[in-house]
């Protein structure tokens, strides 16, 4: 787009998922709700784990670590929907949407390298038992995370600078409940073409990557879940991945829908729309998924609960 009517901007229009009033109140419950139920679900999976010390693992430990990304992530954009709806207002400032971006950047890219190091760690599990607690150290376990953590937040940086060098012109309506780094490109008025380089290339490495990962992992413990001579075993063995694999098959699944969506068509309402299921449906889900196919959480839930 070339630069016309370059103005020095202070904030952004959120247009929401529906500009019909009589609609705020039911999407303001319905959020509300969602995102308490997240929170509450996500919080007692953390503190069933740090309180049981039967899952001091590192299993548990990740999933700690991704329960807590989760609860940050949604974090990240609903509480500011909430505030918009109930407020009737529309505006996010320009230093709240940069925020946004950045911290919705890299919670979503730690998600994804967390449920990475999930996958490896039930790689080692399965593939490879007799050296699982030598290799799956407490120092392995921390690096692996600190890894993730290191990278999401260089990815977020450097998306943040290429969107500060941008200039924007007067039209200042985001089509999303949030700051959307795609949406928030295509409003400005300068060359974005680094911009898209960046951010597909950041997509493509920092996606597929882990997903490549994923698969990988996946394809050794199927091979070995093969040679487990008794159904009796290949189930066992299959039941300790069963809620991680759940849950990387809808966030991917919901994830690849919205981009393809994206792609296919050029309403951005119905973008918006799709975009709630991997941003707020996803995390409100991995709570249940974990605590209902697992026998260990669910065991340290009813102890919980049962003080």
């Amino acid at each position: 787009m070339e630069p016309g009517n370059v103005t020095q901007i202070s904030e952004f229009l959120l247009l929401g998922l529906s500009e019909e009033a009589e609609l705020q109140p039911l999407l303001f419950s319905l959020f509300l709700s969602m995102y308490l139920i997240t929170v509450l679900g996500i919080l007692l999976i953390i503190l069933a784990i740090s309180l049981d010390s039967h899952l001091h693992t590192p299993m548990y430990f990740f999933l700690s670590n991704l329960s807590l990304v989760d609860i940050c992530f949604t974090s990240t954009t609903i509480p500011k929907m909430l505030v918009n709806i109930q407020t009737h207002s529309k505006v996010i400032t320009y230093a709240g949407c940069i925020t946004q971006i950045c911290f919705f950047i890299h919670f979503s890219g730690l998600d994804d390298f967390i449920l990475t190091v999930m996958a490896y760690d039930r790689y080692v599990a399965i593939c490879h038992p007799l050296h699982y607690t030598v290799i799956m150290n407490p120092r392995l376990c921390g690096l692996l995370v600190l890894v993730s953590w290191i990278i999401s937040i260089l990815n977020s940086l450097l998306e943040i600078l290429m969107v500060l060098d941008l200039s924007f012109c007067s039209d200042l309506e985001i089509p999303h409940f949030f700051c959307e780094l795609k949406q928030v490109v295509q409003l400005a008025c300068s060359d974005t073409f680094p911009n898209d380089i960046v951010m597909y290339f950041s997509a493509g490495l920092l996606a597929g990557g882990p997903l490549t990962g994923i698969l990988y992992s996946y394809s050794k413990i199927v091979s070995s879940i093969r040679g487990i001579p008794s159904a009796q075993g290949k189930y066992k063995a299959f039941s300790t991945c069963a809620s991680h694999l759940s849950v990387v098959s809808l966030f991917y699944g919901t994830g690849l829908g919205v981009y393809l969506g994206s792609v296919g068509t050029h309403h951005s309402q119905s973008i918006a729309v799709a975009s709630v299921m991997y941003s707020v449906v996803t995390p409100m889900l991995n709570p249940f998924i974990y605590s209902l196919r697992n026998k260990d959480i669910k065991r340290a839930l009813e102890r919980f609960l049962g003080r």
